[in-house]
């Protein structure tokens, strides 16, 4: 099975031994790299502001899966990683903007930190892009 992995243009550059995306098989799934409130420069955006890194964290997802001709609700599981569980659930109506039944399936599990102390939330997970749309990014390895 071939697997290619993506940095696509418009996100921040990865910094570590980790790509954006990696697409298996036919090309149509597509596993996102958790993705955390850093802007373009790799800036964190929403400090202190878990409403805010919500919403930079989803749109950088959407980002990532536009770049491959894909959509939001090619989305079918997520993993959150949040710092402070009883903070994040007040953040649903954020996910709504993005989501409309059927959901992804989601896994939301509290960690003591991630990796910069200012970030909140990382969010992964798996889309699969229908043929007719799917595209493959400049950017492959």
């Amino acid at each position: 099975m071939a697997v290619k992995s993506y940095n696509p243009d418009g996100i921040w550059k990865p910094f570590g031994a980790f790509s954006m995306a990696v697409v298996q098989g036919s090309g149509k799934i597509v596993h996102l790299k958790g993705q955390v409130s850093l802007d373009e420069d790799g800036n964190v955006v929403g400090e202190g502001n878990i409403e805010a890194q919500v919403q930079k964290v989803f749109e950088n997802i959407q980002k990532v899966l536009s770049s491959f001709g894909g959509r939001m609700e090619d989305i079918y599981t997520l993993t959150h990683h949040v710092t402070n569980i009883e903070e994040f659930m007040s953040t649903g109506h954020i996910r709504t903007q993005y989501f409309k039944p059927p959901y992804p399936v989601t896994t939301t599990v509290e960690v003591s930190r991630l990796y910069n102390p200012a970030l909140k939330v990382e969010i992964t997970g798996s889309a699969e892009i229908p043929l007719d749309r799917f595209k493959e990014p400049d950017g492959g390895e």
